[in-house]
């Protein structure tokens, strides 16, 4: 990364966060993505001292939070809660996504997920240039889980990798029939290559729809960005996403430390589900604990009863849980690794 950032306040956030754009690099995907100008990354930081928990000139680490599909940096409170634990904080809208997208491109889209990789080893650099000397927590959620476990498998702890990995209910395998996932993966493998941008499912997302405010849910959201009607699934994307998740069941090696956290229970994605704001509706809990122990040696599991989909997101209970435990064990990792 050449230069420094240029850091503007955030429309989306306010005052008390700053936003800086980057090219994103190379031009993957440019043949299908649907836009014409070159992809951009956007970095999003808590200002010093505008949350809480002032560090001064040196934090105890720099966390940085991955988003996963149709989503992107809005969780104010992660911030509070890392910036009150004496974290520095900054999160990335990948390529297409969130701040990134702009008018022409096709939302979220790549074909192949080491351009994800590439952006969040970008914002990886950018975080620790800000904060030289720190170790680096990164915490992903759901597809930039699995990137991000992807990026970690290959990068270096304490250099270009993480030196502590937090997934937040990765998506390490889909939720699907074994039909889907065998017959359905080789489609894709045809299909991909020569019609990237066909819509595979398309539907709406009951569980975005119940968290945005103005339907009694609990978060406010751009809901351009994140879409409660959901984002059509497409093919050259799907290619991509199996493709990872056929890695990590053949078994990764990530050196830094990782906790892997999910909801206690799936259950369906409707309107008649009377859980549906207790457990993850997205994906098969039982394959992120069956996956999970094949990311690396050093792999501990956090279960939130009463979790959502995107445990930050969940009921205050089993939010505290969550949080609570990722802090209790970054603590502990950070005060072993002195």
């Amino acid at each position: 990364m050449s230069g420094a950032p240029a850091w503007r306040s955030d429309d989306e956030l306010g005052d008390a966060f700053q936003v800086a754009t980057l090219p994103a690099s190379g031009a993957g995907g440019a043949r299908s993505h649907g836009g014409a100008v070159p992809p951009r990354v956007t970095l999003v930081r808590a200002a010093a001292g505008r949350l809480g928990g002032e560090h001064g000139g040196r934090p105890r680490a720099v966390a940085l939070h991955v988003h996963g599909y149709n989503d992107y940096f809005f969780q104010r409170h992660l911030a509070e809660t890392f910036t009150g634990a004496g974290y520095a904080f900054v999160a990335v809208d990948l390529r297409r996504a969130g701040r990134s997208w702009r008018p022409g491109e096709v939302p979220h889209y790549v074909d192949d997920l080491h351009e994800h990789a590439a952006d969040l080893a970008l914002a990886a650099a950018a975080a620790r240039a800000m904060h030289p000397g720190v170790p680096l927590v990164v915490h992903a959620h759901s597809t930039g889980g699995l990137t991000a476990s992807l990026w970690a498998h290959s990068a270096r702890r304490g250099e270009d990798g993480p030196d502590l990995l937090v997934l937040d209910s990765p998506f390490l395998d889909l939720r699907s029939s074994w039909f889907n996932r065998t017959v359905g993966t080789r489609v894709l493998d045809v299909v991909g290559p020569y019609a990237p941008l066909r819509a595979m499912t398309s539907a709406p997302s009951v569980y975005a729809t119940r968290q945005h405010a103005s339907n009694g849910g609990r978060w406010e959201f751009d809901r351009a960005l994140k879409r409660p009607e959901g984002l059509p699934v497409r093919a050259g994307w799907l290619r991509a996403v199996r493709r990872g998740q056929a890695r990590v069941e053949q078994g990764l090696e990530i050196v830094a430390p990782v906790l892997v956290a999910r909801s206690a229970r799936s259950g369906p994605d409707r309107e008649d589900n009377p859980d549906l704001d207790r457990e993850d509706t997205v994906l098969d809990v039982r394959s992120i604990a069956r996956l999970g122990p094949r990311l690396g040696r050093d792999m501990t599991e956090l279960v939130v009863d009463g979790g959502v989909h995107d445990l930050t997101l969940s009921a205050d209970g089993p939010r505290g849980v969550y949080l609570d435990g990722v802090l209790a064990w970054l603590d502990a990792r950070l005060e072993a690794d002195r």
